[in-house]
């Protein structure tokens, strides 16, 4: 099953979009950056693929300093791949 994290740099803006993203209506989840991804502040926010470009839009409205990148998470036979998009 392939995932989309947005990654940030910063916790309190990984929260913030978070929020944001609930308050839209888009079922987002906190959680830990995996370390295969090397970048971040150690948290992201997963977005339902089916959601993704209306979740674009808000984090771009919302012009995060701190917002990495959009990325793919794959879990296959217990290795964890995540892809920049």
């Amino acid at each position: 099953m392939t995932e989309v994290l947005a990654v940030f740099r910063a916790r309190s803006q990984a929260v913030d979009c978070n929020n944001r993203l609930k308050n839209f209506g888009i079922a987002a989840n906190l959680i830990n950056t995996p370390k295969e991804a090397n970048v971040g502040c150690g948290l992201s926010v997963k977005i339902p693929q089916n959601l993704l470009p209306r979740a674009r839009t808000i984090i771009a409205a919302a012009r995060y300093s701190a917002f990495y990148g959009y990325y793919t998470m794959q879990n296959l036979y217990g290795r964890i791949y995540v892809v920049r998009m």
